[in-house]
């Protein structure tokens, strides 16, 4: 089988599903989320395999909708009818599990076989909300972790941050957009662990191979009692709302203003206005960005 967007491999007992748009750091477009959904599923069925690894290829894991020229002309006919904005449409595009992107995440969280998140550099915006879709999340230090959506053109998609978050922090985060370092991230349990970026592969690796040891059914069992107890928590109603919010968001006169900006003077523009005020994400000093020395190879 063969991907657009991702890499996939195999080794034993492992399976890799590796994002592969380095040149646009992994962010997304079509068809990434149906490629991940498509090899999730081929890991399940795969008698061999027994725990998947989700990493990025290049600088980042990803940094979240490619929301340029690729976006609009990728998702555009979801959500518009000629050059305007369907919101019947975009409520159909964005619940519909046959075309949402949230259900394709989400079979990340619906894998009988553990997932392990492999995180380094940016993990911002729709790829926060993958990555968080994993069982296990390990970071880099350095990684920056975030929705900068949070201020501007979105909403929370999977509603994983408000799952994995209490509520003070879980508030903080979504009113301000304030990004989270791998090693902040790890100390408020958004991710399991933050490790060295020189140790990550390795202990993605060790960790992956130490629950490969136990029996499938014991993973399968304990992954699922813990995923119930959280989805009766209403995890699915958070997911519809957020996602049709998202289309709200990504509609309102200041976000048509913001797209228009970057259709006009590039994303690079948009985002400057955006974050610049809060000097965080690319408007950040060096000390708060992940080190672009830190790349994962395929």
């Amino acid at each position: 089988m063969s991907y657009e967007t991702i890499l996939y491999a195999t080794d034993g007992a492992l399976a890799t599903i590796s994002l592969n748009r380095p040149d646009r750091l992994n962010s997304i477009v079509p068809p990434m989320p149906e490629e991940v959904e498509a090899a999730v599923l081929r890991a399940n069925r795969d008698r061999e395999v027994k725990v998947i690894v989700l990493r990025g290829i290049g600088r980042s894991f990803c940094a979240g909708f490619d929301f340029g020229q690729d976006f609009q002309e990728g998702y555009g006919p979801m959500f518009t009818s000629g050059e305007h904005w369907d919101p019947g449409r975009d409520l159909l595009g964005v619940t519909n599990p046959a075309t949402a992107p949230v259900p394709k995440f989400m079979s990340l969280w619906h894998s009988s076989k553990p997932v392990i998140a492999q995180v380094h550099g940016w993990c911002v915006g729709g790829g926060s909300d993958m990555a968080l879709c994993a069982d296990l999340v390990v970071a880099s230090e350095d990684a920056q972790i975030g929705t900068p959506y949070s201020r501007m053109w979105g909403c929370y998609l999977t509603g994983m941050w408000i799952y994995r978050l209490g509520l003070t922090r879980c508030k903080w985060h979504a009113l301000t957009g304030e990004p989270l370092s791998g090693a902040e991230a790890a100390r408020v349990e958004l991710v399991n662990q933050a490790v060295p970026f020189a140790e990550l592969e390795s202990t993605v690796h060790a960790l992956a191979q130490r629950l490969a040891s136990l029996p499938l059914s014991q993973l399968a069992a304990m992954k699922l009692v813990i995923n119930k107890a959280y989805e009766s928590q209403g995890i699915a109603a958070s997911q519809t709302l957020g996602s049709v919010l998202d289309g709200y968001m990504r509609n309102t006169p200041e976000a048509r203003d913001f797209i228009a900006v970057a259709a006009e003077q590039g994303v690079r523009a948009a985002i400057e206005q955006r974050d610049g005020p809060f000097a965080d994400y690319s408007q950040a000093s060096s000390d708060r960005k992940p080190n672009p020395a830190h790349v994962i190879e395929p």
